[in-house]
């Protein structure tokens, strides 16, 4: 298994880098956790490409409330979804901890990743989940739709949503919104 490791170079942005792990049949899952509306979620470590700093974001005319707009990463235009808006509770306020948390979204209709970003109030670490320790998410009361949830899991004392972020970030039914707004 590997171990991720956030490295903060001299620019704006960390990188995640992987090395190998001393306990090869560890069987903990690891998760980047972060904060939304003062609430922790947790997001597969494998789907994290990068965390950048928020910066510039160029706003795209009529697209859906929940895309922020786009960034230049290293000349590849990628769009920023704003996960509080995506979850239909307001838009991210800016601050200063606020970043953009860079994944690869695979869509049915390309082979290729799509680099997504979302946009959240703070990343908080890297933690592993034993995956016994995964519960089934609730049938109501958390303030998001049932499919954006791959489990529950308790750590400090805190329960945290973990993310299914294939589910959050579906490629065809951001464009749907758009076509609706």
């Amino acid at each position: 298994m590997s171990t991720i490791v956030a490295t903060a170079p001299e620019s704006s942005f960390f990188e995640l880098e992987a090395f190998d792990n001393d306990e090869p049949d560890s069987a903990a899952w690891q998760y980047l956790t972060f904060t939304l509306a003062q609430e922790i979620y947790a997001l597969g470590i494998l789907h994290v490409i990068e965390i950048i700093e928020f910066d510039k974001i160029t706003l795209i005319p009529m697209m859906p409330k929940c895309i922020r707009g786009v960034i230049n990463l290293r000349g590849v235009v990628v769009p920023v979804v704003d996960l509080i808006a995506r979850f239909g509770q307001g838009q991210t306020e800016i601050k200063q901890r606020t970043s953009i948390i860079i994944v690869d979204i695979y869509s049915s209709t390309s082979e290729k990743p799509q680099k997504v970003g979302i946009l959240v109030d703070a990343v908080n670490e890297v933690i592993e989940i034993h995956p016994d320790t995964i519960e089934a998410p609730p049938a109501f009361g958390t303030g998001i739709r049932n499919e954006f949830i791959a489990g529950m899991a308790k750590k400090y004392e805190q329960f945290l949503v973990i993310l299914e972020i294939k589910q959050v970030l579906a490629v065809n039914e951001i464009i749907n919104l758009s076509i609706e707004h």
